[in-house]
């Protein structure tokens, strides 16, 4: 081993964990300490302007400005008991990160000096650069003017010395430049269809949200061997490297125990997290050695999304205090699981859960099938569409591997669930709805209790699953934002809802009975949606063929599933719904392509930098002490001897001028593919040339030099291998 990576790796392995300050209280009682939440409100609050406050969180009134210096001043009240000294509009820029710019509570006095003030302007909204922002054509570099304005239905929370405020991000022209925008846009879409469908069958119902928990994966790898790896810093993920030995084919690290040093950054970022008022709930250790995953209790959606930013940000911070760099890209080390973002999607009034079953009454189960099939339609209407916001250059390498669903999306029900609708279709409306519960499994120990058992089986291998009272949308990316998925589904849900009534009021317009119209057009539905359902093996090739037929989209290649954000049906959808313009989705998908390139650009650079600056040097170093150790032999030995002897160093040093050779071509390559592409000026054609011409040459490289790693001698490689990379000791 090189002196340097032994220095490294040793360091790492001697490391211990920090030892974690334990709030005093129990969790609930430190829970949501730095939130503005209503406990606060009522606290700092005139009665008046809290109660005009919650009617805006709880049922979507219009924001009075007139209380906003009122708000502002119980907010800066209550943050400065913290001793927070500045403020800043929270934002979800199209950047999969979050934006934010701090101001100090600080104005003028009109006396030579200042005073500490916090105004409803400055809450309200404020004006960040739009043209520096990823805006994909909506504002030129001179036009920079754009807003940023408060979302009062996500509290306000303090990080350090800084009061948080989330908002929307928009421009000069109203145009949606972030992802809070069009989301709550989106749920508004949600409430608005679903609460008409729902007076079907409960009239009392007024609102219907759409909850979201979250599984956040994530690699942890030491610091130490994280900086010893240009590729891992500059791109989130290893360019090179073969696999180790050992890595997850024993399947005992899933669920293991956790290590103490990984204890330790748990526990210290829950405790932040919940001080946060992020409810965090699970956490264990993931399948592969080194990937982990926390989840939280459901929240509503819009919160959930910005709980989740605010997670991945603290996890980045909290990971640096103990040593550690977390990696949130889904396919960090090659031949492993990589890491997705599970989103369980759910719907629910003020009354109760949308998809729970089984219901109460026949009406209680004929509203459960209502709302399963018309999830389904909205699936199979725009399943390219679905990919099309879980798809990125990242997400890309994880999809279709090692756990991680296909990229073709479809729905899997469950044994039972698929014959109930398989039975509505061919049965008579008297014995339609026998929704059955959990039933008991009894096992032979008598020690062991009576197990329940759900009403689905699970299916790893689906995109999209329904687990019991909620869809799991599992194809979601770890680093991504949820909200890019949740506003495809939402809106697509919507429409599909939307559509449903219009043809269920069409039937009893014409005098049929509502139960007969609900029950007719659910059955339409079944059929049409059928080819969506998918029960069976998603990684077999079988089912490649089928989708095909089923006329399922079947595309791998990432810029060219951007391509379903435009069609026709996708842009009537978003417009209808009043979700995104035209114009917005065509910006988005500019970023989206150009994002993409950039990706591929970066580690393409990177490529060439590790291959032509350690490699090849290294590779080339070993060459050349085991040619000198052939010379000596001849010189030692006799010929017949000397050959015998040195035959195997022959080969090796051949295979390495051969290996050296093809490398140093291909990057050749590499850079003239890049500069060929560089030269195109759409978008799109660049970003299709960058995957089709340039995304292959970097895995060719990839598979000469993991070659080369296993020859070259240990002490000479220069960068940590997997071996050492994903055993935290």
């Amino acid at each position: 081993m090189s002196n340097l990576r032994f220095q490294v790796v040793a360091e790492a392995f001697k490391k211990r964990p920090l030892e974690v300050e334990t709030p005093a209280e129990r969790p609930s009682e430190f829970f949501a300490k730095y939130v503005f939440n209503r406990e606060k409100m009522y606290k700092y609050l005139p009665l008046d302007v809290y109660n005009k406050l919650i009617d805006v969180i709880d049922n979507g009134s219009h924001l009075d400005r007139s209380i906003a210096n009122a708000v502002a001043k119980g907010m800066k009240q209550w943050a400065e008991e913290y001793g927070v000294t500045h403020y800043t509009h929270w934002f979800q820029p199209l950047t999969e990160g979050t934006a934010e710019k701090h101001d100090a509570f600080v104005e003028h006095d009109g006396k030579g000096g200042l005073i500490e003030e916090f105004s409803g302007k400055l809450l309200v909204q404020q004006e960040p650069d739009a043209s520096s922002f990823p805006n994909g054509g909506i504002r030129n570099t001179f036009e920079a003017r754009g807003y940023s304005a408060w979302d009062p239905t996500s509290p306000v929370f303090i990080i350090d010395d800084t009061l948080c405020i989330p908002t929307i991000f928009i421009s000069y022209t109203g145009e949606a430049l972030d992802y809070k925008a069009p989301l709550l846009r989106s749920l508004h879409a949600v409430d608005v269809a679903t609460t008409a469908v729902c007076k079907y069958f409960y009239p009392e119902v007024k609102k219907v949200s759409t909850n979201l928990g979250w599984e956040q994966e994530y690699f942890l790898v030491d610091v130490d061997l994280y900086l010893a790896r240009p590729d891992l810093m500059l791109t989130g993920r290893t360019l090179m490297g073969h696999d180790s030995a050992k890595n997850q084919q024993m399947d005992d690290h899933y669920f293991g125990t956790i290590p103490e040093r990984v204890q330790a950054f748990m526990k210290d970022l829950e405790i932040q997290a919940l001080e946060l008022g992020i409810p965090c709930k699970t956490r264990h250790n993931e399948v592969a050695p080194n990937q982990f995953e926390l989840a939280p209790i459901f929240e509503e959606c819009n919160l959930a999304i910005d709980h989740n930013m605010l997670l991945m940000s603290l996890m980045k911070k909290v990971a640096r205090k103990h040593g550690f760099r977390a990696l949130l890209h889904e396919k960090p080390f090659d031949g492993i699981n990589g890491s997705g973002k599970h989103n369980n999607w759910s719907l629910c009034t003020d009354t109760g859960v949308l998809l729970h079953a089984p219901g109460k009454t026949p009406e209680d189960n004929l509203r459960f099938v209502v709302f399963i099939v018309e999830t389904l339609m909205a699936v199979y209407r725009h399943e390219a569409l679905l990919k099309a916001s879980i798809m990125s250059a990242t997400n890309a390498h994880r999809l279709g591997g090692h756990e991680a669903p296909p990229a073709i999306i479809s729905a899997f029900l469950g044994q039972q669930l698929s014959g109930l609708l398989k039975h509505i279709v061919n049965s008579d409306n008297e014995t339609l709805f026998n929704v059955a519960d959990k039933k008991g499994m009894k096992l032979d120990i008598p020690e062991i209790p009576e197990l329940l058992i759900d009403n689905t089986d699970r299916n790893r291998t689906s995109p999209f699953a329904f687990t019991g009272n909620r869809f799991e949308f599992r194809a979601v990316g770890s680093e991504a934002n949820c909200a890019s998925a949740m506003i495809v589904l939402n809106t697509a849900f919507a429409e599909a809802i939307t559509l449903f009534k219009e043809r269920v009021d069409a039937l009893i317009a014409k005098g049929e009975d509502q139960t007969n119209a609900i029950i007719n057009v659910l059955r339409e539905d079944i059929r049409t949606c059928a080819p969506i359902v998918f029960e069976g093996n998603g990684y077999s090739e079988e089912w490649v063929v089928e989708a095909k037929k089923r006329g399922l989209d079947c595309e791998t290649s990432c810029p060219l599933i951007f391509d379903h954000y435009l069609k026709p049906d996708s842009v009537a959808m978003f417009e209808r719904t009043n979700v995104m313009k035209k114009n917005e989705l065509e910006a988005r998908n500019e970023v989206k392509w150009e994002t993409y390139t950039k990706r591929i650009q970066i580690e393409a650079r990177v490529m060439g930098d590790l291959t032509m600056n350690h490699v090849i040097p290294v590779a080339t170093h070993y060459q050349s002490r085991l040619a000198k150790n052939v010379h000596n032999m001849y010189a030692i030995f006799d010929e017949s001897k000397a050959k015998s002897l040195t035959s195997r160093n022959l080969k090796i040093i051949e295979e390495i001028a051969e290996r050296t050779e093809c490398i140093e071509t291909m990057v050749e390559n590499l850079v003239e593919a890049r500069k060929v592409a560089n030269k195109i000026e759409s978008e799109r054609d660049k970003a299709i040339a960058y995957h089709d011409t340039v995304a292959p040459i970097i895995e060719d490289i990839r598979y000469h030099i993991d070659k080369l790693e296993l020859i070259v001698a240990d002490e000479l490689w220069t960068l940590p291998k997997y071996r050492e990379l994903l055993f935290i000791r």
